[in-house]
């Protein structure tokens, strides 16, 4: 098989892995009778079609120059932090297969978004260009989702938490299978706009998409996600201001155009508000329906657990009993505390490390404006079930900042190499 046949063939794979990460949900999996997250079913069925997907890319990535060992030795002495990485993940993967627990969970959970950073940053700027539309399609199709099923009150596929269906829940979830991960996705993609401009550089076009995007969090209902977007776009906004002031030039038609907008965008906002399009989420805000409540109760769930369960992991069956006890059946909104519930301290910090590491080789290969949605990515861990829990959502952060945030001079190393599937070193 010729390498040029071998290239397209990973960039169909990493294509169709985008589009089953931000298309194809958990929800969705569940709807179409796959065991998913439910007991029972067939090995398979506990693995998400992006991760078969991004398996065949990185597959194929090894054996295109026919050296499988030497391809996977030159990924790694470019990325040595995911050694710690790795080895953190092992640690986990170790405990999870002694203590007889579904080690599945840390295959889509963490395993998944390391196989498709190092396939994206191996890829040349002409190879991920169709992937980079692939997940602008994605995400815009979400988004026009989002709106039809908060303005028509119909969903798509049912929402689910496990093999519960959930009624009388108003917040969109499109095909992301959950308001809080369409929230988190939606913001993350705002981020990219605001402090990527070149990914849509004529401002005419990028300022309403922006607003059309940012629009859509209301439909979906995420306040952490909502909040945190407004403060680092006032910050971005804060910078841009006093760059003006120091002398900075902008383009006059470009002046005309924005301030057209903003009348435009005023104009639309008052609309939307005397149409009740805000009334739902500004009761998100009023009241939290239990979420404050939620959130002091898992805190005082580890008084429940003595110092060895809090060390090494409490019983699964234990833990799930006083987990529902303590009125938490649908999740524990902080990434840490469900982490220790889970794993135990000893393994929640070695998996802390792991990712720390794992960012840190994220964010070498990205521009200045990635440092964003890694604080949104801490703000959702901190409020939200996130990545404690059996999903996809991390692998979703990693390719938003991999495909959408690339560094100048990673994308000018790969123009200048354009079919050659070598892993791209942080450093020059």
């Amino acid at each position: 098989m010729s390498a040029q046949i071998i290239d397209v063939a990973i960039v169909a794979a990493m294509m169709l892995a985008v589009i089953g990460i931000f298309c194809v949900s958990t929800t969705m999996l569940t709807h179409w009778g796959l065991h998913y997250l439910t007991s029972g079913g067939a090995f398979y069925e506990k693995l998400h079609p992006a991760t078969y997907f991004a398996v065949l890319a990185f597959g194929l990535l090894l054996i295109r120059n026919a050296d499988p060992i030497d391809e996977l030795t030159r990924m790694i002495s470019g990325a040595k932090l995911l050694l710690i990485y790795l080895f953190c993940w092992l640690c986990l993967l170790i405990q999870m297969i002694t203590l007889d627990r579904p080690f599945t969970v840390i295959i889509d959970t963490f395993l998944l978004p390391l196989l498709l950073a190092l396939v994206v940053w191996a890829l040349s700027a002409r190879q991920r260009r169709p992937v980079i539309l692939a997940l602008h399609a994605a995400i815009l199709i979400n988004i026009a989702i989002g709106y039809y099923e908060y303005g028509s009150g119909h969903r798509l596929f049912p929402l689910t938490v496990g093999d519960v269906v959930v009624l009388g829940e108003w917040r969109s979830a499109a095909l992301l299978g959950h308001p809080l991960t369409a929230s988190g996705v939606i913001a993350g993609y705002v981020l990219a706009l605001i402090f990527q401009p070149s990914i849509c550089s004529p401002a005419l076009i990028r300022v309403p998409l922006i607003a059309f995007s940012l629009g859509s969090l209301m439909a979906f209902g995420g306040r952490t996600a909502l909040v945190t977007v407004l403060l680092l776009g006032a910050v971005a906004a804060t910078f841009q201001f006093v760059r003006l002031l120091r002398g900075a030039r902008i383009p006059l038609l470009a002046v005309v155009a924005l301030i057209g907008l903003a009348f435009v965008g005023a104009a639309g906002i008052f609309v939307a508000f005397d149409l009740g399009f805000f009334d739902k989420m500004l009761l998100r805000f009023s009241s939290d329906k239990g979420s404050a409540s939620a959130r002091l109760a898992t805190f005082n769930l580890l008084s429940q657990f003595d110092w060895q369960e809090l060390l090494l992991g409490p019983n699964p069956a234990r833990a799930a009993a006083l987990q529902n006890g303590a009125g938490l059946k649908f999740g524990i909104e902080n990434f840490w505390v469900s982490c220790i519930v889970q794993f135990g301290i000893i393994h929640t910090v070695l998996l802390t490390i792991g990712l720390a590491a794992f960012l840190i080789e994220v964010l070498k290969r990205a521009s200045g404006g990635a440092w964003a949605i890694l604080v949104l990515m801490l703000a959702i861990a901190a409020s939200s079930v996130s990545f404690s829990s059996k999903n996809i959502q991390l692998a979703q952060f990693v390719l938003l900042i991999a495909l959408l945030l690339p560094r100048a001079r990673t994308a000018a190393r790969a123009l200048r190499s354009p079919l050659r599937a070598r892993p791209i070193p942080a450093t020059s």
